[in-house]
């Protein structure tokens, strides 16, 4: 399977510079970073953090002074940017990383043009921009990754920080879950684990079982009770598919 080459963009502004080193981590498991640029005015005091982190992950800083008090000036600079990238046909999917909706309309267009696009974000972003991504994952989850693994490692000195979930297992998660395992359902009733993951983002694309503190999809589903779970092995190095079915 051919990598995606991937340009991230990253708005200074609206996203908090605590573990860049993470989210380019998550980046990497969806392709190749090969553009990385970061937006600001870069003569601002509210910036400042985040320069001590661009050169060590080789982020190339683009200069965007403010015209107008209180205007954020970044956005038409990352948006002008985007779309010079899209026709030099030089990647194949785009990260943007902003908690500002006025990014709704350049990652709808992105789409069109045939890019994926992956949007990276706080909470409290708007649900118009996360709905535009082809995938969207909260800066949270990274950041409690990122809590559990420094905790294990010095876990002699400290104890281990209780990292709260974003989201509870609702009624509507399990309404998604449960609806997709019956649409990808095969004649016994029987679906691909494999699948369920890409065809729930497609109506929801800031699901992520981090967000309710599992690390994968499987735990989160064997947490509902409402499947049966069948592992079935490939006979190949060990390799098992696993397909669900409904109760």
């Amino acid at each position: 399977m051919k990598e995606d080459k991937l340009a991230v963009l990253i708005d200074a502004d609206n996203v908090p510079y605590a573990n860049v080193k993470e989210m380019l981590e998550e980046i990497s498991k969806n392709g190749t970073p090969t553009i990385k640029r970061i937006y600001a005015d870069w003569t601002k005091p509210t910036v400042s953090g985040w320069k001590n982190v661009l050169l060590e992950n080789a982020i190339t800083p683009i200069q965007q002074y403010s015209y107008t008090t209180g205007k954020n000036s970044s956005d038409s600079a990352l948006i002008i940017d985007a779309m010079d990238i899209l026709y030099s046909e030089k990647v194949n999917g785009f990260c943007i990383v902003s908690s500002d909706s006025d990014f709704t309309r350049l990652a709808t267009r992105l789409r069109e043009a045939g890019m994926t696009v992956i949007g990276f974000g706080e909470k409290k972003t708007p649900k118009p921009f996360i709905s535009a991504c082809d995938k969207f994952i909260y800066l949270e989850i990274l950041k409690s990754a990122a809590v559990e693994t420094n905790s294990y490692e010095t876990q002699a000195k400290i104890s281990k920080p209780k990292n709260e979930p974003l989201n509870k297992v609702d009624t509507e998660t399990i309404r998604l879950i449960t609806e997709s395992v019956n649409d990808l359902a095969d004649e016994s009733g029987w679906t691909f684990l494999g699948s369920l993951g890409s065809h729930i983002l497609k109506n929801k694309p800031d699901f992520d079982p981090r967000n309710y503190g599992f690390q994968k999809l499987l735990p989160l589903i064997k947490n509902i009770n409402k499947f049966q779970v069948d592992e079935r092995d490939t006979g190949i190095n060990n390799i098992r598919h696993i397909y669900l079915k409904h109760k």
